[in-house]
């Protein structure tokens, strides 16, 4: 039977994070490519990229966390209205066109 956890697990981390962890697809795709070639320079630079992503992301994971401040809601208009409403302007169009014609 196959296991639907590591499919759910990579679809949510792509709609989280969708740069690094394409940057980490391809640092992975770009190893296994090196390693069965034998391009050990290939090998090098997609581990790199891949290490250099996973180091990124756990880097502003915590720091996000650490940084949530205390807010409060900030209210820029009041919560009830002081005018009156305005009128509908095809009611005033047609009040108006029957005064100059």
């Amino acid at each position: 039977m196959i296991n639907v956890a590591p499919p759910r697990f990579l679809r949510s981390a792509y709609r989280k994070e969708p740069v690094s962890a394409f940057v980490i697809t391809m640092g992975l795709v770009d190893a296994a490519i090196g390693g069965f070639g034998g391009s050990w320079a290939l090998v090098t630079v997609g581990l790199g990229a891949t290490s250099l992503a996973i180091g990124l992301r756990w880097w502003l994971m915590h720091r996000s966390r650490a940084q949530l401040p205390e807010t409060i809601a900030e209210y820029y208009l009041p919560p009830g209205t002081s005018r009156p409403p305005l009128p509908r302007l095809d009611e005033v169009k047609s009040r108006s066109s029957r005064h100059y014609n």
